[in-house]
């Protein structure tokens, strides 16, 4: 481990490492505790006792944060014409089809959320290559697949996320900005934990939800009591 500097020092010095907070609590700690002079993002670490391996054990959903990110989400929709208005209309920032994909063939990836149709799947999913790796390819469960892109378009400038488990375990997000009161950090994460509770696979056995953390963009980690987190 290197040497803390002296900002990580004074964050490590406000609370315990060793505790579980109260959800609330917790979202003070992170704004206490965090220094960057920019509006960073508050994240999440849920580690759950699933084995991602197994196709039956993978949890992976969407969900509509009640504050948002806050966070200024790009949007293209790739669609045919017939389609373009409504997307504009929602408030997509790129429109378009057959140019943004020769534009995505050649590298170009400065967007945030990528929007479809099933019908024009054929032509997106040679994208593959270079939206996978990127987390950007579209897909049909997290409701970036879909006939009605206006409705789409409005839910992910609203605030709504996709998230999966990783192959150690951890969903990983941000549900919000340092700027965010606490109540409003606590209550986007319950409807995260909501939603994960919802998603818990039949087959997973022992205790699903193992620990929960959460931080800013460059702040430590504080460990929040589950017990304080409805549900669970």
């Amino acid at each position: 481990m290197g040497k803390l500097t002296k900002k990580q020092k004074e964050a490590r010095s406000k609370y315990d490492l060793s505790k579980a907070y109260l959800l609330a609590e917790a979202g003070k700690i992170v704004k206490d505790i965090t220094y960057t002079k920019f509006d960073a993002s508050v994240d999440i670490d849920i580690r759950l006792g699933v084995d991602p391996r197994k196709a039956d054990q993978m949890v992976r959903g969407t969900v509509a944060l009640p504050h948002g990110t806050g966070k200024e989400v790009r949007v293209l929709v790739l669609c045919p014409p017939d389609k373009e208005a409504e997307a504009k209309e929602a408030g997509a920032d790129y429109v378009g089809l057959d140019e943004y994909i020769s534009k995505i063939e050649g590298g170009w990836t400065d967007v945030d959320v990528i929007i479809t149709m099933p019908t024009v799947m054929a032509k997106v999913g040679k994208l593959g290559r270079v939206l996978g790796p990127r987390g950007l390819m579209p897909n049909p469960k997290s409701g970036t697949v879909t006939m009605e892109v206006g409705k789409a378009v409005k839910e992910v400038k609203a605030g709504k996320i996709d998230f999966k488990v990783d192959k150690t375990g951890i969903v990983h997000t941000s549900i919000g900005k340092v700027s965010f009161s606490p109540e409003k950090i606590a209550e986007n994460l319950q409807e995260l934990m909501n939603t994960i509770m919802r998603l818990k696979p039949s087959s997973a056995k022992g205790t699903y939800v193992q620990s929960v953390y959460i931080s800013s963009t460059m702040s430590p980690g504080v460990q929040i009591d589950k017990t304080s987190i409805q549900g669970l």
